[in-house]
């Protein structure tokens, strides 16, 4: 399984169990498109830290095997998670990429590749490659063009 599906499991099962915070393993992916679901408002923080829990010192002492992303789920007034699905388009065993045409297809409300479209309130994420990770209407803006991760709602 790749990381960012065992990230987008961990986050989905976390939040219909309501937990406060969950920590993933430390990777690039794993920093980028938790920093995407931050800025769009899913989740309310991220901290470094270690297995034993969030914490600065742990992280700069903590082996690379050890060291963790906390991140703190978000939740409305109602006691709903505001991160209710984040499913995978791309699987291990089929990658789906978008030129820049078919993102713009994707994201103003039209099927492309066989995938729905993207609904009000939901976002997707674009692994570009050397560009980055972006929200899959940011990549749009910038021409950019890559393998669609997941889609976050």
């Amino acid at each position: 399984m790749t990381l960012y599906a065992d990230l987008c499991v961990r986050l989905q099962n976390a939040s219909r169990a309501k937990l406060k915070s969950v920590p993933i393993p430390y990777t690039k992916a794993n920093v980028a498109i938790s920093a995407i679901l931050l800025q769009h408002g899913f989740i309310y923080n991220m901290t470094r830290g270690s297995i034993a829990g969030p914490s600065a010192v742990d992280w700069n002492t903590a082996p690379d095997v050890r060291k963790r992303l906390w991140i703190d789920l978000k939740y409305r007034a109602d006691d709903r998670p505001v991160l209710e699905r984040m499913n995978l388009v791309s699987k291990p065993s089929r990658h789906l990429s978008m030129t820049k045409d078919e993102l713009l297809l994707w994201v103003s409300g039209r099927r492309a590749k066989f995938v729905a479209p993207l609904r009000t309130g939901e976002i997707g994420i674009i692994d570009c490659g050397k560009h980055g990770w972006f929200e899959a209407k940011e990549a749009m803006r910038r021409n950019l063009h890559g393998e669609v991760v997941c889609r976050v709602s």
